[in-house]
Order: C-alpha cells, then sequence, then structure tokens
C-alpha cells in the first residue's frame, strides 16, 4: 500500500500507514511484539509487588465528608473494609462546565469506573471525593449514569493529600481506627484508573491471588475462584464449585501453554 491509498482529504496529509503483509508475516510480527508486551507484563507484576512493600504513612488529622446521608468520616468511607481508594474529581464552582458538567477529564475518570462490587470483594471501597455540595453531586451522578460513592470535602483533605490543585488519586488502609497512606498517583497515572485489576495493583494488599509476590501474611485466595457476577457477591461464601471447576481447568491450559511458549 502507498501514500497514494491512503491520501488525504481536505487539504490533509496522507496518512504514511504500515505495510500490508501475508497472514503468515503479520503473524510473525505479532510474536516479535509479543515478546516485548510479556515483558512488560511481567515489569508491571514486579512494580505491584514492590509497591505493596512501600512504607505506609499513618494519618493521624480528623477529616470530615458530606454524604447523601450527612457528615461522614475518613474511617466511615471504608465502609468497613480494609482498603480505601479516593479520587479527587473536580466538580465545583469555577471548573470549566459547573453546575451541568465536572471537569471533563474526571469524567471520562468516572465513565471508566467498573462495577465496584468486584473491588468490594477484595476487601476494598473506591469513593469519588469533590467539592460540589451533595446536591449537585446527586443530580450529576443520575444524570451520567454513575453509581459509584461520592462524597464532598468540607476541610483540608485535598490540601494535605496532594489534590487541591489537580486530580489524583490516594490509598489508604485501615486497621481498625487507624489509617494509613499507601499510595498516591496523579496525573498521566490516573489515565490507567477505572479496572478493577488496575485498582487492585495500587492497594496495598494487591489483587489478592496466590501468585502474586506478597509480603508474608498477605491474604491470598486461589487464582480466579474469587470471581463472580457483579449481583451475585455474597459475603463470606466459599466459591461456586462449578466456577472453581472450570476456571481450575482453564487456569491449567493457560500454564500449559505459557510453558510452551504460545500463550
Amino acid at each position: 500500500m502507498t501514500s497514494a491509498d491512503n491520501a488525504g482529504t481536505n487539504g490533509q496529509a496522507a496518512m504514511q500507514t504500515p505495510p500490508v503483509v501475508s497472514p503468515q508475516d503479520w503473524e510473525a510480527a505479532r510474536q516479535q511484539l509479543l515478546v516485548k508486551e510479556k515483558a512488560h507484563t511481567r515489569a508491571r507484576d514486579a512494580l505491584a509487588a514492590e509497591r505493596r512493600r512501600m512504607p505506609w504513612m499513618e494519618v493521624t488529622k480528623t477529616y470530615a465528608f458530606e454524604g447523601p446521608g450527612g457528615k461522614i468520616s475518613l474511617v466511615d468511607l471504608f465502609q468497613g473494609r480494609r482498603q480505601l481508594v479516593v479520587y479527587r474529581a473536580f466538580f465545583e464552582p469555577g471548573v470549566f462546565g459547573w453546575p451541568d458538567h465536572a471537569c471533563r477529564g474526571c469524567s471520562m475518570v468516572a465513565d471508566q469506573v467498573a462495577h465496584v462490587s468486584h473491588l468490594n470483594a477484595r476487601d476494598t471501597t473506591l469513593v469519588f471525593a469533590s467539592r460540589a455540595p451533595q446536591a449537585d453531586i446527586i443530580r450529576l451522578k443520575q444524570r451520567m449514569g454513575w453509581t459509584m460513592p461520592w462524597v464532598t470535602v468540607t476541610d483540608s483533605f485535598d490540601a494535605d493529600f496532594g489534590v487541591d490543585e489537580w486530580h489524583g488519586t490516594n490509598v489508604f488502609y485501615r486497621d481498625g481506627d487507624r489509617i494509613f497512606r499507601t499510595y498516591f498517583i496523579k496525573s498521566r497515572g490516573d489515565e490507567q484508573m477505572g479496572g478493577t485489576w488496575n485498582y487492585l495493583d495500587i492497594t496495598p494488599l494487591g489483587r489478592q491471588e496466590v501468585w502474586e509476590d506478597s509480603p508474608k501474611g498477605y491474604p491470598q485466595t486461589p487464582t480466579y475462584k474469587w470471581w463472580n457476577w457483579h449481583d451475585s457477591y455474597t459475603e463470606g461464601a466459599a466459591p461456586d464449585k462449578k466456577w472453581v471447576e472450570i476456571s481450575a481447568a482453564g487456569e491449567k491450559a493457560f500454564r500449559e501453554e505459557a510453558a510452551e511458549g504460545r500463550d
């Protein structure tokens, strides 16, 4: 294919596209790139393992938020779980789009959030936080179809955790009433957020599956076995026997392919 085949219109330059090749050459090129993609995946796993060993910072200051039911504390945001992920979304007077919309970038992040029940099943709560009043947040969530918990910042929480001037994601761990800040990302680091795996990978406990390289004593369960339909999680329930059978067979096949270099 030549540049003439992709000639631009309306005065735009022609796209310099890659060559078109045979199925065999395409597969060879894919396999060549796959080597680097596998290395990237393993490096990402290693980075997550290192993240789980980062030191923690205890949060000793008291913070207050407004939720749909009134005033709540930082401890309350955990909803009884051990891990908390807080994304600071810009929705308030002065933000482009107010009062009909939140920041466009923050709204794109919100649009990508997976069903939070999967995070909840891993002892993790996701919360969005803004300075807009609850009435406006509730109205916005209804308009945009967002269902994640979303609270109003009422004090210096955003300034204290680096999200007063720009969006960012903070991660916390709760041990009883003691709270620890364990991780923080912002700017392009937030681009990958939204999926269940990416959120779990920035938490101190990770995905909590047996294949992960985590510190001794961290909670871990057999790979895939905790997965469920988002409307079917039941606290304390044992994994479904049929799903254990199916997932075990799939994992076995995957491991065999990996060992043979065919994955």
